[in-house]
């Protein structure tokens, strides 16, 4: 019993200033890396796109879509303060775009190029578990915190 009320404390509990700016930091680190992926899969030749890997250019090009809003997904609902819980949605995506990339390394032999996806899926993971409190807490239903305290 005394876990337990532990964990409901710990979980009630705001997060921190410090964990805060580090979901912040990553969550632009990420959305800078995605919409530069993502762009250049969009505006690239499809002939140069297959020339890197077996899979088709239109696949690529709807992959590159993803990631272009993945990105968004990762800024926009918390500077918005709009659905915030479409942040962790967004990160969830991304994880499951990277599992891919890194499954696509292997594949193809590259075993060394497999760190970068797989530390870019592990941060989008961190995101979407770090964000996952602001559908918990309300936040997800389209209100800011400004709007809920002012009996919005």
């Amino acid at each position: 019993m005394a876990i337990e009320n532990q964990i409901e404390s710990t979980n009630a509990q705001p997060q921190s200033r410090r964990a805060r700016v580090l979901l912040w930091t990553v969550q632009v680190v990420l959305a800078l890396l995605f919409l530069f992926a993502g762009g250049t899969k969009l505006v690239m030749p499809v002939a140069e796109l297959t020339k890197q890997t077996p899979l088709p250019g239109g696949f690529l090009r709807f992959i590159g879509v993803c990631e272009v809003l993945g990105a968004l997904g990762l800024i926009l609902p918390g500077v918005l303060g709009i659905r915030r819980g479409l942040t962790a949605l967004a990160a969830a995506g991304l994880v499951i775009i990277m599992i891919g990339a890194v499954v696509v390394t292997l594949a193809v032999g590259q075993g060394a190029a497999v760190v970068l996806p797989l530390v870019v899926g592990l941060l989008a993971a961190v995101v979407a578990i770090g964000r996952r409190r602001w559908s918990s807490s309300g936040a997800a239903d389209g209100r800011s915190a400004r709007g809920r305290s002012a009996g919005g």
